[in-house]
């Protein structure tokens, strides 16, 4: 972190949306909306699959990680956000700007390489179905979990390291809703440009890898999938994997829109919507798009209803 005498700024203030009193009141209103369908799907994801001896399979349990890294993914930004919003307090302590900073690029970079791990899954399931809970064993499982998080913690603990110690001895505006690299870097006194390689080399990295991963993986299972005869075998094959990828392509679609644009068309307005996107949109919607689009998470969700219903009933009756 930054040595005393050399930072001489001990808060930032997050400049957010720039937009008037009535918009802020609208805006509030639809981020605490969908930050609560966030907490619910999300926490109820886990708990469904928890709680469903049907669902312990690798399948879910991966879907299971997800829900968790959505579900502090969003709570690293949404809540400060929310407070901005509707208090206009705008202040965050330098280091409650460290923190927020290393979960976001923490559960950022694990949702990444959970994404790959699922795909990976998916690959196996329908390329070599017979082999399937041999290769994707408990402890298979536990490895392909436990790499990503490992991994993410580690860049994530590097990158907040090398940012917050750098000088920032002047202004202390960060011209975004919450402490990000790039706004953080233009507030910098010192030179920049050791951050500036790491971003480059571990942002390449990370989006090469696991969008290579899901890529490969999806090239063999459409080959295997146009390989099986019967029109209902296809389907059934390609259902089991619409979900993740329909969440893959909303995800990278995103990040590669942000990250790959010109620089000619590049807006911190636009950048900020974006962020709002993959910040606070994405994880509502991933339980909604696994639970809509897959047969056994319903069944496990009208089972619990039924149950709850029963429940209640019976204790009515009493």
């Amino acid at each position: 972190m930054a040595e005393g005498n050399s930072t001489r700024v001990t808060e930032f203030i997050l400049l957010g949306f720039s937009v008037y009193r009535e918009i802020k009141i609208i805006l509030f209103l639809l981020i605490l909306v969908a930050y609560t369908l966030t907490l619910l799907g999300n926490f109820g994801m886990i708990s469904l699959i928890w709680l469903d001896s049907r669902l312990h399979t690798p399948m879910y349990f991966f879907l299971s990680n997800l829900a968790f890294v959505d579900f502090c993914y969003s709570s690293s930004i949404a809540p400060k956000f929310l407070e901005t919003l509707l208090t206009n307090h705008r202040s965050i302590s330098f280091y409650a700007c460290a923190t927020q900073l290393g979960f976001f690029l923490n559960f950022l970079i694990s949702e990444m390489f959970l994404l790959a791990v699922m795909a990976y899954d998916r690959y196996v399931a329908i390329c070599s179905p017979l082999l399937y809970m041999v290769v994707m064993s408990q402890k298979v499982c536990m490895q392909l979990v436990l790499a990503p998080y490992l991994y993410s913690f580690s860049v994530a603990l590097l990158h907040t390291v090398v940012t917050f110690r750098l000088i920032y001895c002047g202004p202390n505006i960060i011209n975004h809703f919450y402490c990000d690299d790039v706004p953080l870097m233009v507030l910098a006194c010192s030179d920049t440009s050791l951050k500036e390689i790491l971003i480059f080399i571990f942002a390449g990295f990370n989006m090469i890898s696991s969008l290579t991963t899901v890529l490969i993986s999806y090239l063999y299972i459409v080959a295997a999938i146009l390989r099986i005869q019967s029109t209902e075998g296809r389907c059934k094959a390609f259902s089991t994997c619409a979900s993740h990828l329909t969440a893959v392509t909303i995800f990278y679609g995103t990040l590669i829109f942000m990250y790959l644009q010109p620089k000619s068309n590049y807006s911190l307005d636009t950048d900020k919507m974006a962020s709002v996107f993959y910040t606070i949109v994405i994880p509502m919607l991933n339980p909604k798009i696994y639970s809509l689009r897959n047969q056994e998470v319903k069944n496990a969700l009208w089972k619990a209803i039924e149950k709850c219903y029963v429940l209640s009933l019976t204790n009515l009756k009493r």
